[in-house]
């Protein structure tokens, strides 16, 4: 840095990159103003020129070629906003290993190929970080890295895939089935073409993988996570879950559990009373515990431009700080590397469950289904039958039950499938 000015490169002009540049020009004078620092946009590199765009970017080197911004030695931090993996990856490790800082929102390649990035970033005495990667423009992780820094976190319970929330919102508040839901995300914006990763829980996992390595102060694995998505749900069990008093979210969790992590993602029955089930339509939320904060909650926009593009000037202004102090021994790696974190199998957690079956409106079933799940030591705590056939001359039933392992659970409705009774497409979700 000289001069007190920071010199910025974006790497990628879309969605996110605009986003970027707009705060980095428009606001210019506020940050200069808030920091006693001049953020200069020097540099873009994008591909797509002819697309339009609603900026005026005539101070600034725009390129189709990114290793102008990667050799350009007054260029102090790299903005990645192309997101996937290559050339990101590429892109990134060559800036860190040109010894710049770097900043980006791709939370999939930070989850994935995160331990080797950090490792090249420490080996040249600078940083990689990352808010935007999570929950858009709430501040999570600098809330878990500085706001919580005097806390052992034991919980983190999180709604952080827009794309799924606005779903599942959807069937609840409109009594749709899930394809209908998912079609309206599309047509509103809400959801990609090719919406997998968010309904499969993949997003929220690569998230979550991010929020365990901050909170446990550890390396966790993204291919460790236990992860379900919310393609199996249907109008009936959102109506099972209202009339329970209950609502389905799509639920990030990290919890201490003897002596270990208990780390997965899947959908959730959330008590209608919880600040989690009024969390609607695209928005995100994440609930963390602290042994000496106790409960806080952090809520806000888990995407789109300006959100994003908040986050990520975070970070370029956190680094403009590092890069003042000039002074290595600062520089505190931001997941630390050397350390795997120690996860619980999931077989070996204890959870209450929502049982959805079709079964055969004949006597005895129920008790057939009871004296399975107490052969496993699972306890029944509530029980619902509709009257009315549902579906091919099979109705649905609801059981709640009380704590019980997974792996008993698992057991058990292998066994209970096997009834001639009963149809194969069961679900099984967890109660918050």
């Amino acid at each position: 840095m000289r001069n007190q000015q920071v010199n910025v490169g974006i790497i990628g002009l879309g969605t996110v990159g605009t986003g970027v540049a707009r705060v980095l020009l428009q606001q210019r004078e506020l940050l200069e103003t808030r920091t006693q620092v001049l953020f200069n946009l020097k540099a873009i590199s994008e591909l797509d020129w002819e697309k339009e765009r609603d900026i005026d970017l005539s101070t600034v080197k725009c390129t189709t070629n990114a290793d102008e911004l990667l050799n350009d030695p007054d260029i102090d931090v790299i903005v990645e906003t192309i997101g996937g993996f290559e050339p990101a990856f590429s892109f990134v490790s060559k800036a860190l290993k040109n010894r710049k800082h770097v900043v980006t929102a791709n939370k999939a390649l930070i989850a994935t190929r995160g331990r080797e990035l950090f490792e090249i970033a420490q080996e040249n005495d600078v940083k990689i970080l990352f808010e935007a990667s999570v929950g858009g423009g709430i501040p999570i992780i600098q809330g878990l890295r500085e706001g919580l820094i005097a806390n052992n976190i034991e919980r983190i319970y999180g709604i952080l895939n827009g794309t799924s929330n606005y779903i599942l919102t959807k069937m609840h508040k409109e009594n749709l089935e899930f394809s209908e839901a998912l079609k309206g995300a599309q047509e509103n914006g809400f959801a990609e073409a090719d919406p997998t990763l968010d309904i499969s829980g993949g997003d929220a996992a690569h998230k979550l993988t991010i929020l365990s390595s901050i909170a446990s102060n550890s390396f966790v694995s993204f291919e460790s996570l236990y992860v379900e998505g919310i393609t199996g749900i249907t109008k009936v069990d959102i109506n099972f879950a209202k009339s329970l008093g209950y609502t389905i979210k799509l639920l990030a969790v990290y919890r201490v559990f003897n002596g270990g992590l208990d780390l997965r993602v899947h959908p959730t029955l959330v008590e209608n009373k919880h600040l989690l089930a009024a969390v609607s339509n695209e928005m995100n939320a994440i609930l963390v515990k602290g042994d000496f904060v106790g409960n806080t909650m952090f809520y806000g926009p888990g995407a789109g431009e300006r959100p994003t593009a908040s986050a990520i000037v975070s970070d370029i202004v956190a680094l403009a700080y590092d890069l003042l102090l000039k002074d290595e021994k600062y520089r505190t790696p931001t997941i630390k590397t050397t350390t795997d974190a120690k996860l619980i199998p999931i077989d070996e957690i204890t959870n209450r469950f929502y049982l959805r079956f079709f079964t055969r409106d004949i006597p005895g079933v129920l008790t057939k289904i009871s004296g399975v799940l107490a052969e496993y030591g699972i306890s029944i705590s509530s029980m619902v039958q509709l009257e009315t056939h549902e579906k091919d001359n099979y109705i649905p039933i609801v059981l709640l039950t009380h704590e019980a392992l997974e792996k008993s659970m698992k057991q058990a409705l292998e066994k209970i499938i096997k009834f001639e009774f009963v149809k194969d497409d069961y679900l099984r979700l967890r109660i918050f």
